[in-house]
């Protein structure tokens, strides 16, 4: 009962990490009339500050995470995160401003290595694949939440409001954890540590090490470009919906179906099958465009797809890894090849449509999910030859 009740405490600190980039998102016109006398394009960087510190140092925090220890890792990307939120909450200067977000970098990264990385280690047998699956939902779910419950916050007492709140969630699961989270355990022989470049190398040479995250960026270039021009290219009430149900698809589908998978198959096997059938829902959608309930149900299929390869990719760390250092450094690189994909996916297909359209869209979601069946199969092919 009290890994059951620990996993779901680190499943909402992956929530309030979530929120580190929701919060801005919501609030995005509340900030720029806060921020007046700075352009449009520096209240972005306030959300994509958040993610560049993860592209940068994401597999270095897996490092340090392997070499300081799980709890305290947590326990102090928590606070961390509660102090720079309430800080935020005043509204400081931008200069300052941009600065709590730079931390608030660093706490989000500790977390969303830490995370699997701990849950893997609580849950065990059949439970994990669910648990890892639940896990990979906290994105999609957080900004769902607050895209409902955001502006409610705001109209109520502003971004000062929705600020301290979140510190207050991040504060509350510290405090949770503090009581709940095992103590770290230290290897009996210490591991010989080799220099940061020697290490990255080390983990994207590995094909146990860097294959979940290898496969995972394939997901997030697609995902989040998809979620974030598909509605507006669709247009109308249907493209309302499916900016609606596209994440909502995405975490049922991974919830059901995706943890049964997870219960009798490899995940890599999983990740492979759900790049599969975003190529065939990819090519429905360019094939039924324009024909409202027909494309909508395309967009169903492609998230469900997609939120079936997010949880794959996350439950593989531990079917790959059997050392809890080595699922840490694991997650590192999903984080930093992760936040390469969100990135880089958005402007890549915004110009493939401004050329081609719904078939530019169509082609960059078969050819990164063909890439990643491709990749998954070499990786995969390493390990029998290591």
């Amino acid at each position: 009962m009290r890994a059951v009740l620990t996993v779901l405490a680190i499943w909402c600190a992956g929530l309030g990490a979530a929120a580190q980039f929701g919060k801005i998102s919501v609030s995005f016109d509340a900030l720029g009339t806060a921020y007046a006398d700075w352009p449009g394009v520096w209240i972005g960087l306030m959300v994509s500050i958040v993610g560049l510190v993860g592209l940068v140092f994401g597999t270095t925090a897996g490092l340090l995470v392997a070499r300081v220890g799980v709890r305290r890792a947590m326990l102090g990307a928590l606070l961390a995160g509660a102090a720079v939120s309430l800080a935020e909450s005043f509204l400081p200067p931008y200069p300052a401003m941009m600065i709590f977000r730079v931390i608030e970098g660093a706490s989000h990264l500790a977390i969303v290595v830490v995370g699997p990385t701990a849950i893997a280690g609580l849950a065990s047998g059949p439970r994990q694949g669910a648990a890892m699956t639940l896990w990979s939902s906290f994105f999609g779910l957080t900004y769902a939440v607050l895209a409902w419950v955001g502006p409610m916050v705001l109209a109520a007492g502003g971004v000062a409001l929705l600020f301290r709140l979140h510190g207050l969630w991040m504060l509350a699961c510290a405090v949770i954890l503090a009581g709940v989270m095992p103590d770290d355990v230290r290897p009996a022989v210490p591991q010989r540590r080799l220099g940061v470049l020697a290490e990255h190398q080390a983990i994207y040479r590995s094909p146990f090490l860097a294959a979940p995250a290898t496969g995972f960026v394939c997901y997030t270039i697609t995902y989040v470009a998809v979620l974030t021009l598909l509605p507006g290219a669709l247009g109308g009430a249907w493209g309302q919906a499916a900016g609606v149900a596209m994440p909502l698809a995405s975490i049922g589908v991974s919830l059901t179906l995706g943890v049964w998978l997870l219960s009798v198959i490899p995940a890599v096997k999983i990740g492979q099958a759900g790049f599969a059938v975003a190529v065939l829902a990819a090519a429905g959608l360019w094939l039924f465009w324009g024909r409202g309930p027909w494309a909508f149900g395309a967009t169903l299929v492609l998230g469900g797809a997609l939120g079936v390869v997010q949880g794959a990719a996350f439950a593989s760390i531990p079917q790959l890894n059997a050392l809890p250092e080595d699922r840490a450094r694991a997650a590192g690189a999903i984080a930093q090849l992760g936040n390469l994909g969100t990135t880089t996916g958005t402007p890549i297909l915004a110009l493939l449509m401004q050329k081609a359209g719904e078939a530019g869209l169509a082609l960059f979601v078969m050819g990164f999910s063909v890439l990643g069946i491709a990749v998954i199969a070499i990786q995969a092919r390493r390990r029998v030859r290591s």
